[in-house]
């Protein structure tokens, strides 16, 4: 894995590239750069989750310095770019304004389905590497809107030659791959300026230019009902805009309801330990995942393997519990004929002992017929 921290030419915003080599090779369950340093903060990417049942991509930015759980925030605008290294105009560019703390060390996104993602042709995993970049900003205030402009990349620049998919060189050995933002927004790509209570975050390609103030959460109903679940809410919706659209047409009662239950969802995945969930537990999210699906008019296919992997716990809990049954009784069968085999070798020892003393007795020993007398001479 190759990582470049490098400068813009803009004073707001440093980018992170981050290469990786021999994707399929990696330990894809833990999957994260190294830490790099930008305006004194430590950060780190992460790709994740890429486990059983997950079927996408996803990119998070994560604080890496030493910090107590709580008393401190960190204002930070950046951009996560999964580098398409076919045509660096369908490179898939997220941005926002998050607030890092004790509380949410780790912002991030689905990116793309993992299919799609493996597909060399699709540009993002080529000669088994792609390639991640993040834009950094930490400041209270948005940067200008021409500090967005980074190197502008030109259409001939593209790596793979489209009439020889078949056989695709590698992909450049240069580290400082970058995507230029006045591209993006002037293609199939494209990201909106925003504040910090607007959310914003999908695929660049669902993502298109408005001069509209971008739907918020406080548009549709009243936070002071579901005071709770606000942080979580406003976090995926972020990263789901979708989730906020889908509701514009409905009833104040129902968006409540819709978000609440959400909200519900999201904050049992959340808080509670796997050692913790009971019966009661799975019964509950279960209820209140199947009403939501069906009824709430959200997109959750981003959620759906996250309900599934909680809802799964008590077999595994019970696969686990079994396995340790069988562990605990193969280790004391163990133990058994290790001792066994220790009282075997000792009566083996005594027998051949045994043997050798029977063999010295043996020899010169003549039978006496027991009947008889003893009897005495007559001289």
């Amino acid at each position: 894995m190759r990582n470049t921290v490098r400068r813009t030419t803009s004073a707001d915003f440093e980018i992170f590239t981050w290469k990786i080599e021999d994707f399929t090779k990696k330990d894809i369950t833990k999957l994260n750069s190294k830490p790099f340093k930008i305006r004194g903060y430590t950060w780190k990417l992460l790709v994740h989750p890429l486990r059983n049942h997950v079927n996408h991509f996803s990119l998070y930015l994560m604080v890496a310095d030493s910090l107590p759980p709580y008393g401190w925030t960190r204002n930070t605008f950046f951009k996560l770019a999964l580098i398409n290294q076919v045509d660096r105009r369908k490179s898939i560019v997220k941005e926002t304004q998050q607030k890092f703390n004790g509380g949410h060390r780790c912002w991030g996104s689905f990116f793309m389905n993992l299919k799609d993602f493996h597909d060399y042709r699709q540009g993002y995993l080529v000669r088994n590497t792609c390639i991640i970049e993040a834009h950094i900003c930490v400041s209270n205030f948005p940067p200008p809107l021409d500090t967005n402009i980074i190197n502008p990349i030109n259409d001939d620049d593209s790596i793979l030659d489209n009439d020889n998919n078949n056989n695709p060189p590698p992909p450049s050995t240069s580290d400082e791959i970058t995507i230029s933002p006045s591209q993006i927004s002037s293609s199939q790509s494209s990201s909106s300026r925003f504040s910090p209570n607007e959310l914003v975050g999908s695929s660049s390609s669902e993502i298109q230019p408005s001069s509209k103030k971008e739907l918020t959460l406080r548009d549709l109903i009243d936070l002071k009902s579901i005071q709770d679940f606000i942080p979580l809410l406003e976090e995926v919706c972020t990263w789901h805009p979708s989730l906020l659209h889908s509701q514009k047409n409905r009833t104040q009662a129902f968006r409540l309801w819709a978000f609440t239950s959400l909200g519900q969802v999201l904050h049992f995945l959340k808080t509670k330990k796997v050692k913790d969930i009971g019966d009661n537990d799975i019964k509950k999210l279960q209820d209140l995942w199947d009403e939501l699906e069906k009824s709430s008019g959200f997109e959750l296919a981003w959620l759906q393997p996250h309900v599934e992997a909680f809802l799964g716990v008590k077999a595994h809990l019970q696969k686990t519990k079994k396995l340790k049954k069988l562990v605990d009784h193969v280790v004391a069968l163990e133990i058994k004929m290790k001792k066994l085999r220790g009282e075997l070798a000792a009566a083996e020892a005594e027998f051949e002992v045994a043997r050798k003393d029977l063999s010295q007795v043996r020899k010169g020993f003549q039978k006496m017929d027991v009947n008889a007398t003893i009897g005495y001479a007559m001289f």
